[in-house]
C-alpha cells in the first residue's frame, strides 16, 4: 500500500545495482523508505520482445531497493482504489489505446494527487488522443532509423537517473524521433547527438530522457529500452532505477524547465581563482573540496540581477556554501564579510544549515526537510538575485527568501563563490550556470552608496545642469530613480556626465541619449559611464550631504560603489 514518505535515516546501506562500466560509484546511500510500484506492459499496437527483460529488470531493482513490483497487462487496475497502493506507475514499452476513459480518469487523478510515472521507450507510442497523457509523457514518437550505436550527451547529471554516468555516453539501440521538442515544459536530461548516427530527424538539440512535474505528480521518460541487451546494461539499469526512485518521491529532483544558463563551470576552471588555503580537485566534470579554509571564486566578472544554478552533493556531514554579492577579493574572510553565504552544511544550526543565508536568515525549515536529497545524492540550488532580494531553491522548491538591508554590503553586483571550508569536509560541485536577467524592465528606487546616503537632486530642481549630489535618504521624488537599460532618471530627467576628464560634474539633464547619459554597471558595484571610460564618484570620497556626484578613474573604492533599485 502507499506509504507516507518519511525521511530517510542517514545510513551506510546503498541502493544495490552493478557498478560495472559506471563512473566511480558516488558515497554510500540511505535505504528508501519502501514503497510499491505497478509496472504496466500492455500493447494495442507493435509489441516489443524486451518486455520480459523489462519486467524482470525492475524485479531485480525492487528486490535489492525497498520497492515490492507488480506487473499487469490488465487495465481494470487503474481505478482509484488500486492506484492508491503504488507510489509509481511504468508503462513499459506500451503502444496504442490501452485505458478506457473511466481507467483514464483514475490515472490522471492518481499523478494530479502526487502520484509517479515512469515512461520507457514506446510508452510515447501510446495513448495519442488522450491529452493528459500528452502532458504527462511530454510528448509523442513519429518515427525511428535502424537500431544502431549512438552518442548520448548527458546534460544533466545531479538526478538520480544520470548521476552515474559520463557526459557522454555511446550505447546502441533503437532511437526515437519525437513530434515536438520537450524543453520548454519538462526537464531535458539527456539529449541526442545526430551527428553519431543515422536518421536523427529533431537537429542540434534531440531530447531523449528528461523529468517533469503534473500538479503533484512525477513524470520521468526515457526513449532508450527496445533492446532485449539493453536491460543487461549497468548504465541502463542504473537510469531505470533512478527513474523510478523519482517517480516514487524517494529521491528529490529539480525538474523545471531550464532555458538559456550559460555554464560557468563544467569541467573547465577558466575564469575561476582559488583564494585561501585548500582548493578542489577537478575531474569528470565535477569539483571535489579539500583543505580549507578557502574558497573557489569566478574572478573573471561580477554579475548582478541573475538565476544562478548549480548541483552539489556532500559526502557526509560536510560543511560548503555558495558565496555571492562579494567584492573582487583574495581573501576568503572578506568575502563572507562583505558578501552573502548560502550554507550547504544540513546539521548546524538553523540558521547555518542547508539552504540558510548563514548567520542571517534560516531556511524554512519544514521545506527544506522535504526537499533536501541525503548525504550521497546530489542536490541542485537555484539561488535568483534580483536587486537586493535573494531567494533560494532547493531541488526546485524555494526554501529561503531574503532581502538585504545591511547598508555595508550589497546583493545588486558581486561575484560567485564556492567554499572549501576545512579537511575533511568533502564536498562536490558539479555544472555551475548562471542566467542573467537584464535590465530591460524599469526599476525604481534609491540609489544608495556605500557610505548609506543617497543619490539626490539638489531641492528637487529640473533645470538642465541641477547639481546631483550626496544627501541622507529621505524617500523624496528627488532620490526616486528609474533604471532602464542604460538610462537613469529622476523628475523625468536624466543623470548626465558633464565631460569625460576625471571630476567632471554629474548633473541633471534633459534626455536626449548621448553618451553622457549612457550608464553600466561595472565591477565591485559601480557604476560606468561608457562614453568616458569612468566611475560615478563621490567627490573626495565625502560622504557627507552636499558632497557632489563626479566621473573619475575606476579605482573599486568605497565611494564608486552605489546598490541601484
Amino acid at each position: 500500500m502507499r506509504r507516507s514518505l518519511t525521511r530517510r535515516v542517514i545510513g551506510l546501506t546503498a541502493a544495490a545495482i552493478t557498478a560495472a562500466a559506471l563512473n566511480p560509484g558516488p558515497p554510500a546511500v540511505a535505504a528508501d523508505v519502501p514503497y510499491d510500484v505497478l509496472v504496466f506492459s500492455k500493447t494495442a499496437g507493435f509489441r516489443h520482445d524486451a518486455i520480459p527483460a523489462g519486467i524482470q529488470l525492475v524485479r531485480d531493482l525492487g528486490a535489492a531497493n525497498s520497492f515490492t513490483v507488480t506487473t499487469t497487462e490488465d487495465s481494470a487496475h487503474f481505478t482509484t482504489a488500486n492506484l492508491a497502493r503504488y507510489e509509481a506507475v511504468v508503462f513499459l514499452n506500451t503502444t496504442g489505446d490501452v485505458l478506457n476513459a473511466t481507467q483514464q480518469t483514475a490515472f490522471e487523478s492518481y499523478v494530479r494527487g502526487g502520484g509517479g510515472y515512469v515512461g520507457v521507450h514506446s510508452a510515447s507510442d501510446t495513448e495519442y488522443d488522450w491529452p493528459f497523457y500528452g502532458e504527462l509523457v511530454g510528448t509523442y514518437f513519429t518515427s525511428h532509423p535502424a537500431i544502431q550505436q549512438a552518442t548520448v550527451r548527458v546534460e544533466n547529471r545531479a538526478h538520480a537517473a544520470t548521476a552515474h554516468l559520463a557526459p557522454a555516453w555511446t550505447r546502441t539501440d533503437e532511437w526515437y524521433n519525437f513530434r515536438g521538442n520537450v524543453r520548454s515544459t519538462a526537464r531535458v536530461l539527456a539529449t541526442l547527438d545526430e551527428s553519431t548516427y543515422s536518421g536523427g530527424s529533431m537537429g542540434a538539440d534531440h531530447p531523449h530522457t528528461w523529468c517533469k512535474t503534473v500538479q503533484g505528480g512525477r513524470s520521468f521518460y526515457t526513449g532508450s529500452g527496445h533492446t532485449q541487451a539493453s536491460y543487461a546494461e549497468p548504465g541502463f539499469r542504473a537510469l531505470i532505477l533512478g527513474g523510478i526512485r523519482y517517480a516514487a518521491n524517494r529521491t528529490k529532483a529539480d525538474c523545471r524547465p531550464e532555458t538559456g544558463y550559460t555554464a560557468l563551470y563544467n569541467g573547465a576552471t577558466t575564469g575561476w581563482s582559488q583564494a585561501g588555503p585548500g582548493g578542489f580537485t577537478n575531474g569528470d566534470g565535477t569539483l571535489t573540496s579539500f583543505g580549507g579554509l578557502g574558497m573557489l571564486w569566478h574572478s573573471a566578472r561580477e554579475y548582478r540581477s541573475y538565476s544562478l544554478k548549480l548541483d552539489w552533493r556532500a559526502a557526509g556531514d560536510d560543511n560548503s556554501g555558495v558565496l555571492v554579492g562579494f567584492p573582487a577579493s583574495s581573501d576568503p574572510n572578506s568575502a563572507m564579510a562583505n558578501g552573502y553565504e548560502v550554507q550547504i552544511d544540513a546539521t548546524d544550526t538553523a540558521d547555518r544549515t542547508t539552504g540558510a543565508v548563514y548567520g542571517v536568515k534560516a531556511a524554512d525549515q519544514a521545506a527544506r526537510d522535504a526537499a533536501l536529497n541525503p548525504p550521497g545524492e546530489w542536490n541542485t540550488f537555484e539561488l535568483l538575485v534580483e536587486g537586493e532580494r535573494l531567494r533560494v531553491f532547493l531541488n526546485g522548491v524555494q526554501v529561503n527568501d531574503f532581502t538585504n538591508t545591511d547598508p555595508a554590503r550589497s546583493l545588486t553586483s558581486g561575484h560567485i563563490g564556492l567554499q572549501n571550508h576545512g579537511d575533511g569536509d568533502d564536498v562536490s560541485f558539479r555544472h555551475v550556470r548562471i542566467k542573467e536577467l537584464g535590465g530591460t524592465t524599469p526599476r525604481t528606487g534609491p540609489i544608495v552608496a556605500a557610505s548609506g546616503k543617497c543619490v539626490d537632486v539638489n531641492g528637487g530642481g529640473t533645470a538642465d545642469g541641477t547639481k546631483v549630489q550626496l544627501w541622507t535618504c529621505n524617500s523624496g521624488a528627488n532620490q526616486r530613480w528609474t533604471v532602464s537599460g542604460s538610462t537613469v532618471k529622476a523628475l523625468d530627467r536624466c543623470l548626465d556626465a558633464a565631460g569625460t576628464a576625471n571630476g567632471a560634474a554629474v548633473r541633471l539633464w534633459t534626455c536626449h541619449g548621448g553618451g553622457g547619459q549612457n550608464w553600466t554597471a561595472g565591477a565591485n558595484g559601480s557604476l560606468v559611464n561608457p562614453q568616458s571610460g569612468k566611475c560615478l564618484d563621490a567627490n573626495g570620497g565625502s560622504s557627507a550631504d552636499g558632497t557632489q556626484l563626479i566621473v573619475w578613474s575606476c579605482h573599486g573604492g568605497t565611494n564608486q560603489r552605489w546598490t541601484l533599485p
